[in-house]
């Protein structure tokens, strides 16, 4: 059985064996998961760094753990990036979900030109806060060593600029010549993905990404939702590189 996974800070991590995991975290172990003495746990800072634990202490503010076993994970390479465009209603959240369940580690949202979706003021600030909020706790429940960046609101111009630099960079459109499939996977640097929005890229949008460098692409016969496209496409490139190629013993 897998043990539960817990966020905390990564200096605590690289301190003594002993262990204290309070906060909103902590909280959430003690109170709502009802965790208690003698259970194990793992901690991570989601930036590599694990370690497992079993809690010697616990109340209402949270768990002191003694340290059994530490694990220092390299961050993966090559570096696998979607561009997301903003979705309506719920779908975004749960492209977010997949994305991060499936290995991704950068999600970029994007005010695509057909957006239904717009993030302006509180609202966009609220917005994000669930995707970063949604990404952690797929990461914890996915047991990622490295948690996924998503980062603040980009425009065409930014994710255009962000191609540009990109080890490879695939723009996933239904019309495209190419499948995602048949792509040269580079080992190394950024791979970056765009996923457009219900209504589709605009034109003008094509022609800049193609501009900076960027290939279009399909996944199949079938078209699939913005929601669901960028977690195909990046478990189709992932099963390409080293980084799905040499997992089990």
């Amino acid at each position: 059985m897998s043990l539960p996974v817990f966020l905390i800070d990564g200096a605590a991590l690289r301190g003594s064996d002993r262990v204290t995991l309070d906060g909103d975290e902590g909280r959430h172990a003690a109170v709502v998961r009802r965790i208690g003495v003698g259970e194990r746990v793992q901690l991570t800072d989601g930036a590599g760094q694990s370690a497992r634990c079993v809690v010697v202490a616990a109340d209402r503010t949270g768990l002191t753990c003694h340290v059994e076993e530490r694990h220092d994970e390299p961050e993966p390479e090559p570096r696998i990036v979607v561009v997301q465009a903003l979705a309506k209603g719920d779908r975004g959240e749960t492209a977010v979900e997949t994305l991060t369940e499936v290995g991704v580690d950068e999600i970029v949202p994007w005010a695509a030109e057909r957006c239904i979706t717009r993030w302006k003021g509180d609202r966009g600030e609220k917005a994000l806060r669930k995707w970063r909020s949604t990404a952690r706790e797929a990461a914890k429940q996915s047991r990622r060593p490295w948690f996924p960046e998503v980062s603040e609101l980009a425009s065409t111009s930014e994710v255009a600029a962000r191609l540009e630099r990109a080890a490879l960079a695939v723009i996933l459109h239904e019309d495209a010549d190419h499948s995602v499939a048949t792509l040269d996977i580079p080992a190394r640097g950024e791979i970056v993905l765009v996923v457009g929005p219900e209504g589709g890229i605009a034109p003008a949008e094509l022609t800049r990404f193609a501009s900076a460098g960027a290939i279009a692409a399909l996944l199949g016969p079938t078209v699939l939702r913005t929601s669901t496209a960028g977690t195909v496409a990046a478990g189709v490139v992932l099963a390409r590189t080293p980084r799905w190629a040499h997992l089990g013993p």
